[in-house]
């Protein structure tokens, strides 16, 4: 699978600064870990194609596309 940003500007500036405010852990999360660095751990493993993450940032595509 294939993870990219999403295509919405507005959303994409807005959810970059929270990280930076995060450290770049997923600002949906309640704890910061390993697990919760963006794209959080959940969604690389468990991502379904057409879906966005959590927060919105990213979706996960099909290889081909």
């Amino acid at each position: 699978m294939k993870i990219r940003v999403v295509k919405n500007p507005e959303l994409v500036a807005k959810i970059r600064e929270a990280l930076k405010k995060t450290g770049g852990h997923c600002p949906c999360k309640a704890e910061f870990t390993e697990d919760t660095r963006c794209p959080c751990k959940d969604f690389r493993e468990n991502g379904i194609p057409g879906e966005t993450c959590y927060c919105g940032l990213y979706e996960m595509l099909e290889d081909d596309e």
